[in-house]
């Protein structure tokens, strides 16, 4: 017996939708994959028009790195209120109105908007895609059991590198043949036509929290001071948080660092980035496969999600420790693919852990409030790189890439060491 089934999460419902009921759910899948490739194209547009924005608008590298932590202002505040929302609306018109507050958001800069728009409409797309992951996360699982999470899960932290991959080629395409104006014009109306799908095929499943789940799951009365004091969720909440600090170097100051300090072209740089992001896309799913093959078989989701992850993470770790050294750019690249492009794999593992551990009833919350303290990564690492790239120079880029790489170590340790998701969920019951 695996671990994830000792506690049922609510045993009368089945274990995995079937006929039409299984149609719509990947079809939702799929319009939430659609909605993270909406939301990271938002989040990459100012790291892909940096260097005409910052002409343009005469910035220097720490008030651009102001700009986009600007972008994570409310971004953390705001996935925390989020989350607990899911628990009480429907996550269905939460996503809805997230995203025609991006389409609108990102309408200033297609619209003539200097320096002072800038920030508003960083404050502002971040305020409504503070939520989006946790919430669309707890929209996609609530169609499948916990053993079958993986895939799902996987797919729409997948849809935030694929809106990398998208967004890189064509979003410096727009801007090279037209405008930066022009591309923050282009993911405003993408935005919208997807909210104008979402309102006609949106939903939610039945492994959500039901009346009957509460009283055969003995932790669906525990509250979230006690979810959030266990060493599950503060062991993965540390790994996560390293992996975001990669996340928002990469969308903000790897495109610089790719031309600046190695030298490629800034069309070739928007290649690599997604070159990088296809890394991430398949090491997302191919840990998907491998998490969900050891449960199937009954190894516990502390050795099947954590320590997988925490093994990852430090080879990342390794990876980035030794890219802050490099000087070639082949080598570079190597090391960039090693320590940027394998990370991303706790973010699925982070979101499946909190769902395990979390009663139905809390699930949102638990993962909003996770997601709120991890992306303080975003607040902090774009404006610390800033910084050192106008202290250093170009050696500030690889002063930062050292400080990720014993962040990643320290992540990954924390998920080796602390994370057992049937212990604490144990423990919650009692």
């Amino acid at each position: 017996m695996t671990d994830t089934r000792a506690v049922p999460e609510t045993p009368i419902l089945p274990r995995e939708p079937a006929g039409a009921a299984r149609r719509r759910a990947w079809t939702v899948v799929a319009m939430l994959v659609a909605f993270m490739v909406i939301n990271f194209a938002d989040k990459a547009i100012l790291g892909l028009t940096a260097d005409p924005i910052r002409h343009d608008l005469g910035l220097s590298a720490t008030q651009f790195g102001l700009a986009n932590s600007a972008f994570f202002l409310l971004f953390s505040i705001f996935g925390a209120l989020g989350g607990v929302l899911a628990d009480r609306i429907r996550p269905r018109w939460l996503l809805l109105g997230m995203v025609v507050l991006w389409s609108v958001s990102q309408s200033p800069m297609a619209l003539g908007g200097g320096v002072a728009a800038l920030f508003v409409s960083r404050v502002l797309l971040g305020a409504a895609e503070g939520p989006a992951f946790p919430v669309a996360q707890q929209a996609a699982l609530s169609w499948f059991p916990n053993e079958r999470r993986n895939l799902p899960s996987a797919l729409i932290t997948v849809g935030s590198t694929l809106g990398v991959v998208i967004a890189a080629p064509t979003l410096t395409w727009v801007v090279n043949h037209h405008s930066w104006r022009a591309a923050f014009a282009v993911v405003a109306v993408v935005g919208a036509v997807w909210a104008l799908g979402w309102a006609f095929v949106g939903g939610e499943g039945s492994h959500t929290a039901a009346p009957s789940a509460a009283t055969s799951d003995p932790t669906s009365g525990v509250g979230y001071r006690r979810i959030l004091a266990t060493r599950s969720w503060l062991g993965i909440t540390a790994a996560y948080f390293s992996t975001y600090w990669v996340v928002a170097l990469t969308i903000v100051w790897l495109p610089s660092y790719l031309h600046n300090a190695l030298g490629y072209s800034t069309a070739t740089a928007a290649n690599l980035i997604a070159l990088l992001s296809a890394v991430n896309a398949v090491a997302l799913l191919g840990q998907a496969g491998l998490t969900g093959w050891l449960l199937r078989r009954g190894v516990s989701s502390r050795w099947a999600r954590a320590r997988v992850g925490g093994v990852v993470l430090v080879v990342s770790s390794v990876g980035c420790l030794a890219l802050a050294a490099a000087q070639r750019a082949p080598l570079a690249l190597l090391l960039l693919i090693l320590g940027f492009g394998l990370c991303t794999v706790m973010a699925t593992i982070a979101v499946t852990t909190v769902a395990e551990l979390a009663p139905a009833g809390r699930r949102g919350g638990a993962l909003g409030l996770m997601n709120a303290v991890v992306t303080t990564a975003g607040l902090i690492a774009p404006t610390l790189t800033g910084y050192l790239v106008d202290a250093h120079g170009t050696a500030g880029y690889q002063q930062a890439i050292l400080l990720t790489g014993v962040l990643l170590l320290l992540g990954g340790t924390a998920a080796f060491t602390l994370v057992d998701p049937a212990r604490d969920r144990h423990r919650l019951s009692a």
